[in-house]
């Protein structure tokens, strides 16, 4: 290609992103930097997180300056290398953009992968990416589950959720999910082995709080959360004792103007419950650890990644909203090259 493509962040979305607080520009080709890499990006991870990193607020990662290409986690070929641990032609996944092409420094998060090991490169970006290793850190590390303890599932049908579910069933936990609409229920039991499904659908707290104790009448040891808002709410109410609450994701409140935050937090106080803020930055130094296992339960079959790969940099914002509409069927990835 003669032209970078870069889709830029052109305003600061208020509420629900529009389509023109974006701007798919052409760029020259960027050349590689001094003790750098130059990648043509082949797959782009979208991400609820990405809606947060285009406020000017304070947050774990700085806002993406205006005028700037969409941070996103890619996988891509080395184009151009001006230094030594990487040569040209390799496959590579790093913390860039949506674009393109992308200029990266080797360090951080940018590191070589073995693609003759997926049938995809783009499970660097699922089961073997960020999604994965948020599911094997968030959930064995951090909430550290006991066989028959019950664990319950927001945004379960979600790629992180799935994740977590399965190897909640690993851990030997009785596995709740939280999901929008039969057809996601369905899949949570039929498709990932979930225990129980419950959806939030058309129910008011009240019915919320009651269907989440009918799945699990003696609550919830462990609470894996990544929607908020109502959703969170109604699962206090059914904490067991000493439960523990890993606070991954909210997705429900990213597109809020006013984020509505936990009430009830009398609930968690009475029931004796820890909450735990999770990124899963945290772990990078443990990444090869977290995927070599994720490799090894999918080549097992123990582990199933579903992806939602979306077709075409042009299409990036049609694409970002499924992840809010509840359209993605799997890990939303964007196929780029």
């Amino acid at each position: 290609m003669t032209a970078n493509r870069r889709f830029l962040l052109a305003r600061r979305p208020r509420g629900e992103p529009a389509a023109e607080d974006f701007a798919l520009v052409e760029t020259a080709v960027p050349a590689a930097p001094p003790g750098g890499i130059l990648v043509r990006n082949h797959y782009a991870s979208l991400d609820p997180a990405q809606r947060g990193w285009m406020d000017d607020a304070p947050s774990y990662m700085p806002p993406i300056p205006l005028g700037d290409a969409v941070r996103a986690t890619t996988v891509g070929v080395v184009h151009a290398s001006d230094n030594p641990e990487f040569r040209v032609g390799q496959w590579v996944m790093g913390l860039n953009a949506l674009e393109d092409y992308s200029v990266a420094m080797p360090g951080g998060f940018t590191m070589a992968i073995d693609v003759a090991a997926v049938a995809s490169p783009s499970n660097y970006l699922s089961a073997l990416g960020a999604v994965g290793l948020t599911a094997y850190f968030g959930l064995l590390e951090v909430a550290q589950p006991r066989e028959g303890e019950t664990l319950l599932v927001s945004g379960a049908a979600g790629a992180v959720g799935s994740a977590v579910g399965q190897l909640g069933k690993i851990a030997g936990c009785r596995v709740v999910g939280i999901a929008g609409g039969a057809e996601k229920c369905r899949r949570l039991i039929e498709d990932y082995g979930f225990d129980a499904a419950v959806d939030y659908k058309g129910k008011d707290h009240a019915a919320l709080v009651a269907a989440i104790a009918e799945a699990a009448p003696d609550g919830a040891d462990i609470v894996f959360e990544n929607v908020g808002g109502p959703v969170l709410e109604a699962e206090v109410f059914n904490l067991a004792l000493h439960a523990r609450i890993v606070l991954c994701g909210l997705i429900s409140e990213y597109n809020a103007p006013e984020k509505l935050g936990l009430r009830n937090l009398w609930q968690v106080l009475t029931r004796r419950a820890t909450v735990h803020g999770f990124l899963i930055a945290d772990y990078a130094h443990r990444f090869a650890e977290g995927g070599a296992q994720m490799a090894q339960w999918l080549a097992e079959g123990r582990l199933r990644a579903d992806e939602d790969v979306q077709e075409g940099l042009e299409n990036a914002y049609a694409a970002f909203m499924r992840l809010f509409s509840g359209a993605n069927t799997g890990k939303l990835v964007l196929r780029i090259a």
